[in-house]
């Protein structure tokens, strides 16, 4: 709370009625000057580990907020102090079982790198190889769990009594960081995603990822081959002229992405400047694989048909995707939509292909989706995510760089093997076993379902949605009148009571009396309190 008013965010607070204790602090004018996202951002940096991790996980999904927020929270760093080098070591030799004299022939105890979560030392094997060891922050697993809960309390608050019809969702931005975050936490799911990297790109001589150390990996501590580079956007740097061939880098990094994507299904969520190393000239390394996405067949397929919608500004086709991808739009939104994406590709109409950028045309679309209250799969969000932070990084590189034309070759690839004849006739034998087994299962249906009928057993079942709130309030409700009335019987009684004279006394007074005044005064300011509480009251 201390935080919140410090940045003028207790404005949250206020509106929930709780933040009185908020007003005890004089507030300070300094943030005024400063937009909400960056004071949002400057909050979550001061509020810790959890909440930096929090805003850098957001900043991945353009969905959850408005693209101001998003760039703002891009520039969330882990300022945070590196734990001492003497708690890594025991670390390393509680979860290894052995001391480290047994485990390495020299550890630096100075940390090549700190985070929020852990820091990572540089250290030589008995065998001679050079490794990163990655440490977890002690403690910080049980700070994350309390956190969590304070934002999930938020959260609610926030859904509950800010913002009922906003269009963004706070709990269910909680509900996907605590997900990633508990993976995070998990050292060996960063391990596999490097080990899966590996396998994918094994033929490809152009992008580096570190080898995995499984014995000397749990979920505290990471051990993976040491490989030195340069920050992907560093390259372009007047001292590294020559060295490197940043156009190469551009083409190499989209392809790889594309790959990931569009060919293995399982993809770098992530792939920031920081988390990719680059080798002269042109080698790609493949740095932090905390974050990853998944994608299946048909998700593939579709998401490649999204964007072959979107580079021909087909409208139809962008509809249909859309709704392939499992988006439920209704025949009343659809022809809003329809009128949204239609005023959308009538903006871009006549710019050339060159100058279309995934990253722009893909968040207007979001922005379009949000507005409309439609939710894309999260792994579709951080698809289009890594495509935007790829191209991004490919512009600075190289100025003419072109995302959606290095696209092109991997779509019609992918949907030439969709409609090659062997997957046709995989399909339509699959397609044929499937519909003999339902011919043979179909009178037996029929069946049961005419023997329930005579034996009057069969049901239906009916689900009613969005009905939750309604109920509660007439609970509320119905609560409150109860009150009310309780409290004027108490009310009416004693003054009867006191009229009567009905005895036993003090000072001069019935006691019955002065007791039912008192307890109707106690459920009343109950009773008072409860509504100014809720905001119900104006």
């Amino acid at each position: 709370m201390a935080v919140l008013v410090k940045y003028g965010l207790d404005y949250f607070l206020d509106r929930t009625k709780i933040g009185i204790l908020t007003r005890i602090r004089k507030k300070p004018k300094n943030y005024q000057a400063l937009t909400l996202p960056e004071r949002l951002r400057l909050a979550l940096e001061e509020l810790g580990p959890t909440f930096i991790k929090f805003g850098q996980i957001l900043s991945t999904r353009p969905d959850f907020l408005p693209p101001v927020f998003i760039g703002e929270l891009e520039k969330l760093q882990d300022q945070v102090l590196a734990f001492d080098s003497f708690q890594a070591q025991e670390i390393i030799v509680r979860e290894l079982t052995r001391p480290i004299d047994k485990l390495f022939k020299h550890f630096e105890a100075k940390p090549v790198a700190a985070a929020s979560l852990s820091q990572v030392h540089r250290a030589v094997l008995l065998s001679g190889e050079m490794v990163a060891v990655k440490i977890q922050r002690p403690g910080i697993k049980e700070t994350i769990e309390l956190d969590l809960e304070i934002l999930k309390d938020l959260a609610g608050l926030l859904e509950n009594h800010l913002h009922n019809d906003w269009v963004y969702h706070p709990k269910l931005m909680v509900t996907e960081f605590e997900k990633a975050i508990r993976k995070e936490l998990d050292f060996t799911n960063e391990a596999h995603n490097f080990e899966k990297f590996r396998i994918n790109f094994k033929d490809i001589e152009y992008i580096k990822v570190p080898k995995i150390y499984w014995n000397m990996t749990t979920t505290k501590v990471l051990t993976m081959e040491f490989i030195e580079g340069i920050k992907i956007n560093e390259i372009i740097q007047e001292k590294y002229k020559g060295v490197f061939e940043p156009a190469e880098v551009a083409k190499r990094g989209a392809e790889a992405i594309l790959k990931q994507i569009l060919e293995d299904g399982f993809f770098h969520a992530d792939p920031h400047p920081a988390n990719l190393f680059v080798q002269p000239p042109a080698m790609i390394v493949m740095l932090d694989a905390g974050m990853a996405g998944y994608l299946d067949e048909e998700t593939i397929i579709n998401g490649a048909k999204l964007l072959q919608a979107i580079v021909s500004k087909n409208l139809d086709q962008t509809l249909r995707s859309l709704e392939n991808l499992g988006i439920i739009i209704k025949e009343f939104d659809r022809n809003l939509l329809r009128q949204d994406l239609k005023e959308l590709f009538d903006r871009y109409l006549g710019i050339p292909l060159k100058n279309l950028q995934i990253s722009k045309v893909s968040q207007d679309i979001l922005e379009i989706m949000v507005r409309h209250n439609l939710a894309l799969p999260a792994n579709l969000v951080l698809m289009i995510k890594a495509l935007s932070i790829i191209e991004t990084t490919g512009r600075q590189l190289y100025p003419d760089f072109d995302m959606l034309s290095a696209a092109k070759p991997f779509i019609q690839k992918l949907l030439r093997k969709k409609f090659a004849p062997q997957e046709l006739l995989k399909k339509s034998s699959i397609i044929f076993q499937e519909s003999i087994e339902l011919i043979e299962q179909l009178p037996q249906d029929l069946i049961d379902i005419l023997r329930k009928i005579k034996e009057g057993k069969l049901k239906f079942g009916f689900e009613h949605q969005g009905l939750e709130k309604l109920t509660q309030e007439i609970d509320r409700s119905s609560n409150r009148l109860s009150f009310s009335l309780i409290i004027a019987s108490l009310i009416i009684g004693s003054s009867l009571i006191l009229q009567q004279r009905v005895g036993p006394f003090i000072f001069g007074y019935p006691i019955l009396g002065i007791i039912g005044y008192l307890l109707a005064s106690f459920l009343g300011l109950g009773l008072i309190i409860s509504i100014l509480k809720s905001g119900k009251w104006k």
